[in-house]
């Protein structure tokens, strides 16, 4: 068994698309219209263009407002992504205007930082050395 997909359900699938691909690095790789007006939205790692695809889910249902709010609410966040080295990716995405709730920090052997992400989430990143 393998992970293929995962969804984060954003407001706006234009500016989520435009905030995960020209400030985190994403690369676009499916984007199929659906309906009116939304799409099947998909980004990946350039590191990894045949890996694990992101969607970029529309948050129309009713529950999606609660979910993500009490989410929010608690400063858990909705996904996690791998990186090199928080405190340099830090650095990078503070630079670019990403606005950080937790700045990093070493928790063992791990490193994470937390970001909002412009569509309504909170996204932690994490470092291990390896």
């Amino acid at each position: 068994m393998r992970i293929r997909l995962t969804s984060i359900f954003v407001d706006d699938q234009a500016k989520a698309l435009r905030f995960y691909t020209e400030i985190l690095g994403f690369v676009k790789k499916h984007d199929v219209p659906v309906g009116e007006k939304d799409r099947w939205l998909t980004v990946v790692s350039p590191e990894e263009p045949g890996g694990t695809e992101l969607l970029l889910e529309p948050a129309g249902h009713p529950a999606v407002k609660t979910y993500r709010d009490a989410l929010v609410g608690d400063g858990i966040p909705l996904a996690q992504f791998a990186v090199a080295d928080v405190r340099a990716e830090h650095e990078r995405l503070s630079g670019l205007g990403v606005r950080f709730l937790q700045e990093p920090l070493e928790m063992g052997p791990v490193t994470t930082a937390v970001f909002e992400d412009t569509c309504g989430n909170l996204i932690q990143i994490a470092s291990q050395p390896q």
